[in-house]
């Protein structure tokens, strides 16, 4: 009994490398000498002009210690990730329920919902410069005919970091088709058995829906929270960092010592900072998922 079940587990192992043999290959040729490499010129000064110059700890202690706007960029980061991937999965999991159903038009609906993930950023950056803006903007023109007075979204300091939370919400159709998919994994027999007991909508979205959608929600956690930490395009083409580093994320403070000021081998310490937060983070959330994410009706 040992040997054939000693092969299935070596044909699974096989079949799982072959499958990430893509990752695996693209992490080895294109991405392990870079990040060696990252690591190594973060205990250097390096402007890319001039040959690095190792300095040891210091660029490390600089940030922790000295730069006045690490902590800054970092508040500002975590910020945006304590609203927006909360704000995101809310959103993300009402739209799914609303579309988990089967009447006509239901699929046009979901391709509307997920086709605006699928937009190039770039140009949703600039579309969302022109809705912001606060004299010709389509959100304080909307206001306008309620007499409300919109405020200055972007352009105002205030405004600028919970307008681009709002923005995230852009592209929640992308998370919306996950939770569909996890939606679709919950057998309908459950629902019925629950309906026949008496228990009511709430009742079996809360004992049934959301421990069956907890590896789901484990899944946009993680990769919600990875994503907001390492925003940049949104403060690179729409605000700059400002106004007032208002939306100073910390990709972007790395970007600006990086390619504005030349300081490399800092920037490549910031790279490094941020990957340990994010690993972090990440590693938190696994070890606590055995307690609240369920597969198969059983625990992780």
């Amino acid at each position: 009994m040992r040997k054939p079940k000693s092969l299935l587990r070596r044909k699974e192992a096989w079949i799982f490398y072959m499958l990430i043999s893509p990752w695996l290959i693209h992490l080895i040729a294109l991405d392990a000498g870079p990040m060696l490499a990252s690591l190594y010129f973060s205990f250097t000064e390096w402007n890319m002009l001039t040959p690095p110059e190792w300095i040891g700890l210091s660029n490390y202690i600089f940030a922790l210690s000295k730069d006045p706007l690490f902590w800054k960029s970092l508040s500002i980061t975590f910020g945006f990730a304590v609203l927006s991937v909360p704000l995101n999965l809310v959103v993300g999991l009402a739209l799914a329920l609303l579309l988990n159903v089967s009447l006509p038009g239901t699929r046009l609906f979901r391709t509307i919902y997920y086709l605006p993930s699928q937009i190039n950023g770039v140009a949703v950056m600039v579309m969302w410069i022109f809705v912001f803006n606060p004299e010709l903007g389509l959100l304080n023109s909307l206001l306008g005919l309620f007499g409300i007075q919109g405020p200055g979204w972007i352009f105002d300091p205030d405004w600028a970091l919970p307008s681009l939370i709002f923005m995230s919400l852009w592209s929640v159709g992308g998370g919306t088709m996950i939770w569909l998919a996890g939606l679709k994994g919950i057998p309908d027999s459950l629902y019925e058995s629950a309906m026949l007991d008496g228990a009511g909508s709430w009742k079996r979205f809360v004992y049934i829906t959301l421990p069956l959608l907890t590896p789901t929600i484990f899944f946009n956690l993680i990769t919600g929270v990875i994503g907001a930490l390492q925003k940049f395009g949104e403060a690179y083409v729409m605000t700059k960092g400002g106004p007032l580093n208002s939306t100073r994320f910390f990709n972007f403070h790395l970007y600006d010592y990086a390619f504005s000021k030349f300081e490399m081998g800092y920037a490549s310490a910031l790279a490094w900072l941020l990957f340990i937060i994010i690993l972090v983070l990440t590693l938190i959330v696994f070890s606590t998922s055995g307690r609240w994410v369920y597969y198969g009706g059983e625990k992780k």
